[in-house]
Parts: C-alpha cells; sequence; structure tokens
C-alpha cells in the first residue's frame, strides 16, 4: 500500500504552545482543524510521546500559531525536531505571554488562544478538543504541509501522524552525495530545510543548526 497517498490530504503548520511549571514548551504539529462554528471548538492531534503533550494534559490552556509560508524556517527546526524535555526551544526567538500562554515571536499567518476540553486516545496520539479563548491575527499566507514537503523540502519528524520511515538505501544515496573535495558547497537538512555553506564536506561531527540532526541528513545543493 502506498501510503504516500495521504500526502494529498490538507495540512497546515503550527507551534503549540504552553508552560510546563512557568516554563515555555511547544512543538510543531501538522493537523489542526475547526470542529464547531458556535462558540468555536477545534481539534490538534498530539503524539503521546510528545512532551508537549504531557505540559497541556496539566495546564489544559494552550497557544496555536499558524505558519506563514515566509515565517523563519528555523522554527520548524527547533520546535520540530527537538524535545522540549531538555531543550529551550524558545531560545534565540524569544516569546509573548498571551491569556496565560506562550506564543513564540516572529512572523505567523495567525495566533489561537484555546482551552482544552478532552483528550481522545487513538492509539499512537491523543486528538485534543478545545475551546477558542481568543485570537491574534497575524499576516502572510499559511503553510501547507504541501508547500513544507514541496517547497522547503522539509520531512515530517517521527511523533507527527504523517512520518514515513526514510528507506534504507534513499539514506545511503543521500550520504554518497557527500563527496570530499575542498570547494564551497550548499548543503541543504532534509529533515528542515535549513541551508548551510562549507568549504569541502561537511565535518563528521556537523549538526544542523536548526534541528540538531547530523551530516548525514544533508544533501548538497546542485551548482548554480
Amino acid at each position: 500500500m502506498d501510503i504516500t497517498v495521504l500526502f494529498k490530504l490538507t495540512y497546515g503548520l503550527y507551534v503549540v504552545g504552553t508552560f510546563d511549571e512557568g516554563r515555555p514548551v511547544g512543538c510543531i504539529i501538522n493537523t489542526c482543524f475547526q470542529v464547531t462554528s458556535q462558540n468555536p471548538i477545534v481539534a490538534i492531534s498530539l503524539n503521546k510521546n510528545n512532551y508537549t503533550l504531557e505540559a497541556v494534559r496539566k495546564n489544559t490552556r494552550f497557544s496555536l500559531s499558524i505558519l506563514a509560508e515566509d515565517s523563519d524556517p528555523d522554527v520548524i527546526g527547533s520546535f520540530g525536531y527537538r524535545s522540549s524535555r531538555d531543550n529551550d526551544k524558545y531560545e534565540g526567538f524569544g516569546y509573548d505571554t498571551v491569556d496565560g500562554v506562550p506564543v513564540v515571536k516572529g512572523k505567523f499567518a495567525g495566533r489561537l488562544v484555546l482551552d482544552a476540553l478532552n483528550f481522545v486516545d487513538n492509539e499512537t496520539h491523543y486528538v485534543v478538543f478545545a475551546r477558542l479563548v481568543n485570537t491574534v491575527p497575524g499576516e502572510g499566507t499559511p503553510m501547507t504541509y504541501d508547500y513544507f514537503h514541496r517547497v522547503i523540502k522539509g520531512k515530517a519528524p517521527k511523533n507527527a501522524p504523517t512520518y514515513v520511515e526514510e528507506d534504507a538505501e534513499k539514506e545511503a544515496e543521500e550520504g554518497e552525495k557527500l563527496v570530499a573535495d575542498n570547494r564551497k558547497h550548499t548543503y541543504k537538512c532534509i529533515v528542515c530545510g535549513k541551508e548551510v555553506e562549507a568549504e569541502g564536506n561537511l565535518p563528521e561531527d556537523f549538526k544542523c543548526p536548526a534541528c540538531k540532526k547530523g551530516r548525514d541528513v544533508f544533501e548538497r545543493m546542485p551548482e548554480k
């Protein structure tokens, strides 16, 4: 069964933000939809392994920042591929507090403040139904998940409901692209889309400055 057909379903990209005993935490999600029009309720999907889910269950109030196509891509790397359990994802961006929850600073298409009503168990994920408390207008075209894959060339983190495990042969292929020489090249992280420049090969211990993945997730961009 070709599950990549599921990529044709429409998704967006959002930053969930909440406090955990006064510390701002958060994560990237790609599933959110409006359930009711009167006194609006929305639903989001959170992986059971997400530290942010634990914080939302305790705090119940959370923010949802809607990424725009021209939002800082480093936000995706920071919030999508690291755990709030042992990382300050807001470092380098900062945050404002709106109605008691953190919202990461930067350009976004809009913000929502929500109160969780209930959590529905769906095997690997919880669907969280939440009441809309407040909105903050933003600007820009909302980033769709298709745009994230097609333009940014990003890939879903393991906790995302749309994650597809990479084939080992493809991973080996990507590694073969890192052929040693002394010319200056541009490399792009296939996980979060971050681009870096380096002379020759990336060092073996190189880490993506955005998502902290190793050099094996970088591909060399074609020469201009």
